[in-house]
C-alpha cells in the first residue's frame, strides 16, 4: 500500500510530474497507454526517468498529474513506488477529476497544476519543481535548486544548448551575462530571428563552449517556482507554462536559466524514441542505466534469467525472462519475457516483450501465432510492442524513404515499422 501524504512531509521542495499528455506523435505506441507509460530500455517506462531523478536528488514528495489513457500508468506507478509507513515520502497520482469548482479536462500544463494547486499548497514546501513525464536524461535537481536559491530567483528554467536547426523546434531563451532570462521566443523559424537569439560569446566561454559556437538556449520544460510566485502566476486563465506563463513571467519576476549540458532527449516522435532506445545497446551510450548513483527504478519483477541459444549478437540489450533460440541480433533492445524462435534475424529492432507467458501454444487452439517472434523471420528497423504475435517466415524490411502509412496489424511512422500492442502478424507476411 502506498503511503499517503500528510503534514509530516517536511521537504522544502515538492515535485510535480506532468503525465497527462496524449502523445499523438508517438502513436501507435500511445494507442492504449499515455506517453509516460510507454516502455523504455527493455524493462522501464518513460515515467521512471523523472521519478528516479527525483529520488536520486533527495526529493521524496512527488505528484504525477494524469489524464489520457492513464490506466497502465496508474498501475505501473502503484506497483513500482512504495514506501514504508515510517518514511515521510510518497509518489501519488492526481487524475483529472470533476469538482465543485469545475469539470474541465486539463487544458494544458499550467491548467493541470492550477486544478490541483490546493493539494500542493497543503504541504509546507517553499519550492515546486515541475517536470515532464516523457524525457530521457539523468539530472541532479539539487544543483538546479542550489542555483535557484543562491540567485534569489522567483523562477528558474532548465535550459540546454542546442544547435541552429534543432533550435527551430524549441522555445528559445535569451539571457544576460548573469543568466537572467530577458526574452523568450517559441520555435523561431527565420534565420534573422535566430541570429538575435544566439548565446553570447561571454556566456559560451563561461559554460566551457567555444566562443564562436552557434548555440541557443532551449527550454527543457523543467521549472522551479517559489511558492508565492507559482500561486501568483496561476491566478489567471492561462493554460500552458511554455506558451503562456513563462513569457508573461519574464517581465514580472526574476526568471533565471539553469544551463544543463548533459544528455537530454525529448522523446516526442517515433524516430526519436526508436533511436534513443537503440543507442542504449551501443558500447558508449549517451544515456546509461549503469551510472553509479543514478539508479533508474521501476517495478521489481520476479523473473528467471534469460535463456539464450546459439545466438550471434552485435550490440544487444537483453532483459530478464527471455527465451531466445538460435538467432541473429544486431543492435537490438529485447524486453522482458521476449520469445524469439530459431532461424530469425533482427536488426535495429526495439522489442518490448510481453506481460505474460502463455500456458500453451495458441496456434493449435485458435490458429494465431504464439506471443513473440516466430521461426525464420527477418525484421529490420522496427518497433515490436508488447504481446505482439509474429508468425513464421515474416519479413519486415526498412522503410526509410516510405511515407507514413497504416496497414493490417502495423503502422509506418518516420520510416519505422511499428507493430502495436497485441497485434497479430500471420505466417509469411511481408511488410
Amino acid at each position: 500500500m502506498t503511503v499517503q501524504p500528510s503534514s509530516s512531509f517536511k521537504s522544502g521542495t515538492l515535485a510535480i510530474i506532468m503525465g497527462g499528455g496524449a502523445g499523438t506523435r508517438l502513436f501507435p505506441l500511445t494507442k492504449e497507454r499515455s506517453k509516460p507509460a510507454v516502455p523504455l530500455g527493455g524493462k522501464y517506462r518513460l515515467v521512471d526517468i523523472p521519478i528516479s531523478n527525483c529520488l536520486n536528488s533527495g526529493l521524496r514528495g512527488i505528484y504525477i498529474l494524469t489524464q489520457f489513457n492513464s490506466q497502465s500508468l496508474h498501475s505501473h506507478v502503484n506497483e513500482a513506488y512504495k514506501f514504508d509507513h515510517f518514511t515521510p515520502s510518497f509518489v501519488e497520482i492526481l487524475a483529472a477529476q470533476q469538482t465543485p469548482e469545475g469539470s474541465r479536462w486539463y487544458q494544458g500544463t499550467a491548467d493541470a497544476v492550477r486544478q490541483n494547486l490546493r493539494y500542493f499548497l497543503e504541504h509546507p514546501c517553499q519550492h515546486f519543481i515541475i517536470l515532464s513525464g516523457d524525457q530521457l536524461y539523468s539530472m541532479d535537481y539539487r544543483e538546479m535548486l542550489k542555483q535557484h536559491i543562491e540567485n534569489k530567483a522567483d523562477i528558474t528554467i532548465g535550459t540546454i544548448p542546442v544547435e541552429r536547426e534543432p533550435a527551430r523546434g524549441f522555445g528559445i531563451m535569451v539571457t544576460d551575462s548573469e543568466r537572467r532570462i530577458r526574452k523568450f521566443v517559441e520555435k523561431p523559424k527565420e534565420d534573422a530571428v535566430l541570429d538575435t537569439l544566439r548565446i553570447p560569446s561571454d556566456l559560451l566561454r563561461a559554460i566551457g563552449q567555444p566562443e564562436d559556437a552557434d548555440l541557443y538556449q532551449a527550454s527543457m520544460g523543467i521549472y522551479i517556482f517559489n511558492r508565492d510566485v507559482l500561486v501568483s502566476c496561476l491566478d489567471n486563465d492561462m493554460v500552458d507554462f511554455g506558451k503562456n506563463i513563462i513569457p508573461t513571467a519574464i517581465s514580472q519576476h526574476k526568471v533565471m536559466a539553469y544551463i544543463f549540458q548533459g544528455y537530454w532527449e525529448d522523446i516526442g516522435t517515433i524516430d526519436a524514441f526508436f533511436h534513443a532506445n537503440l543507442e542504449m545497446a551501443d558500447s558508449n551510450p549517451r544515456f546509461s542505466f549503469y551510472s553509479p548513483g543514478s539508479n533508474v527504478y521501476t517495478v521489481p519483477l520476479c523473473l528467471p534469467a534469460s535463456v539464450v541459444g546459439a545466438v550471434r549478437m552485435d550490440r544487444a540489450m537483453i532483459s530478464d525472462g527471455c527465451i531466445i533460440g538460435d538467432v541473429e541480433l544486431e543492435r537490438c533492445v529485447v524486453g522482458t519475457r521476449s520469445i524469439i524462435q530459431f532461424g530469425t534475424r533482427l536488426k535495429n529492432v526495439v522489442m518490448m516483450g510481453a506481460d505474460l507467458y502463455e500456458k500453451e501454444n495458441l496456434r493449435h487452439v485458435s490458429g494465431v501465432p504464439p506471443i513473440g517472434v516466430g521461426r525464420d523471420c527477418h525484421i529490420e528497423d522496427a518497433i515490436i510492442d508488447k504481446n505482439a504475435r509474429i508468425g513464421n517466415g515474416v519479413v519486415i524490411s526498412s522503410k526509410k524513404n516510405s511515407p507514413n502509412a497504416d496497414g493490417d496489424g502495423y503502422y509506418i511512422r518516420d520510416g519505422i515499422v511499428v507493430i502495436p500492442k497485441n497485434s497479430v502478424i500471420p505466417d509469411g507476411t511481408r511488410i
